[in-house]
C-alpha cells in the first residue's frame, strides 16, 4: 500500500491540506472549511497510508484529533522550530502545507507533545481555576491600595482577607466615591471565592489514586491544587531526559549568549509552559518557610544576587526536585 504525507496549515475557519507522495511530488491541494466533515471529504479520495502533520497553533487539538480519525499517524510540528528549519521569504498557506508534507517525509519535524483529549481537558478545567486565582490576586491588591488612601488603623491580623480582617473591612466606611468602590470590590471578591471553592471537589476527585500528585505534594510548597496542576501540566515526564531539561521546559533558565571563548547569559528564556513556570514562582515562598534547604539556598543567593534572582533560581531548584521524585517515583526527603 502506497504511503503518503499530508500537510496541514489549520487556522481558525479555513484549513489548507497539501498531499505528497514517498517520492515527494504533489498529488493533491485543497482549501476546505476547518470542519471534520470537511477534512474528511477532501482525503478520501487519498487511497494508502496516510501520515499527517499540523502545527501547534492556539486551537491545534481540534484539528489534531480529527486527523487522527482519517489517517494513521498524526505528528505535532513545534512552530518556531519549524520556521527555523524552513524559513521563507514568500509565505503563503499552500506553501506552508506543502513544507510541512515535505519535511514530515523527510522526518526533519521537531515534534511537540500531544497530550490527549481527556488531558487537555483537565488542564482546561486546572487553568480556569489558575486564572480565577490571579483575578482574585488582583481584586485584593486593588482593595488594599484603596484602602491605604485613607489614614486608618488597620486592624492586627496576619491577613487582611482571613475571617478578622473581612470583618473590619465589611464594616469600614469610606468617603465616596471610595466607599463604593470598597463594596463593588468585597462583592467581586465574595464572586471569585465562591467559584475557586466550587473547583475544590474536582482537585480532589483528579488528585485520587494517582501517584504523582502523592509525590508531588510531598515537595515544600506544592499544595493540594499546584501538585494536581503540575501532574497535568506535565502529562509525562519520562519526555524529559534531565532535571535540566525540565527546567528548561518551564523557562525558568537564563538564556545564553556563545560567541568564540565569550559566553554570557542573559534574561529567563520565558519559553515553554507559561503556567508551570508561574505555579513554581507562587511556590517560592512557603517553600522556604517550611523546609531549611531551600530556606538556605534562597537566603545565600538573596545576600549575593537580590530577591528577585534568589526566588527564580529556588523556582528552578523546584523543577529539577519535580522531575527527580517524579522520575524515582518516591515522596521528598528534606536535603541536608
Amino acid at each position: 500500500m502506497e504511503t503518503f504525507f499530508v500537510g496541514v496549515d489549520a487556522q481558525r475557519t479555513v484549513t489548507q491540506l497539501a498531499v505528497i507522495d514517498s517520492a515527494g511530488k504533489l498529488v493533491h491541494q485543497a482549501r476546505v472549511a476547518s470542519t471534520r466533515a470537511a477534512v474528511g471529504e477532501a482525503l478520501r479520495g487519498i487511497k494508502g497510508t496516510k501520515h499527517a502533520v499540523v502545527e501547534a497553533s492556539y486551537n491545534w487539538g481540534v484539528m489534531y484529533d480529527c486527523l487522527s480519525e482519517i489517517c494513521e499517524e498524526v505528528v505535532l510540528a513545534h512552530p518556531a522550530r519549524v520556521r527555523a528549519i524552513a524559513d521563507a521569504k514568500i509565505k503563503t498557506d499552500s506553501i506552508d502545507a506543502i513544507t510541512l508534507a515535505q519535511l514530515l517525509r523527510m522526518d526533519y519535524i521537531p515534534e511537540a507533545y500531544a497530550p490527549t483529549a481527556e488531558i487537555r481537558a483537565r488542564k482546561r478545567v486546572l487553568r480556569q481555576r489558575l486564572y480565577l486565582v490571579c483575578m482574585r490576586t488582583q481584586v485584593k491588591n486593588r482593595i488594599k491600595a484603596l484602602v491605604a488612601q485613607h489614614p486608618l488603623e488597620q486592624p492586627k491580623v496576619r491577613d487582611l482577607f482571613g475571617k478578622g480582617g473581612m470583618a473590619w473591612l465589611n464594616e469600614l466606611c469610606l468617603p465616596e466615591p471610595d466607599q463604593g468602590l470598597l463594596a463593588e470590590n468585597l462583592v467581586l471578591l465574595a464572586v471569585f471565592n465562591e467559584r475557586i471553592a466550587a473547583t475544590d471537589s474536582v482537585i480532589a476527585d483528579l488528585a485520587a489514586g494517582d501517584p504523582a500528585v502523592a509525590w508531588l505534594k510531598s515537595l515544600p510548597g506544592i499544595g493540594p491544587f499546584f501538585s494536581v496542576l503540575i501532574r497535568y501540566e506535565v502529562d509525562n515526564i519520562t519526555r524529559f531526559p534531565s532535571a535540566k531539561k525540565f527546567a528548561s521546559y518551564t523557562g525558568l533558565v537564563p538564556s545564553t549568549y556563545a560567541s568564540a571563548a565569550r559566553i554570557t547569559h542573559g534574561r529567563l528564556t520565558k519559553q515553554g509552559n507559561k503556567w508551570l513556570r508561574w505555579a513554581l514562582v507562587e511556590a517560592v515562598q512557603p517553600a522556604i518557610r517550611c523546609s531549611p534547604s531551600l530556606r538556605c539556598f534562597y537566603e545565600r543567593l538573596r545576600r549575593r544576587r537580590g530577591v528577585k534572582e534568589a526566588r527564580v533560581a529556588t523556582a528552578r531548584k523546584l523543577a529539577e526536585l519535580i522531575w527527580t521524585i517524579w522520575t524515582e517515583q518516591r515522596l521528598f526527603a528534606e536535603l541536608r
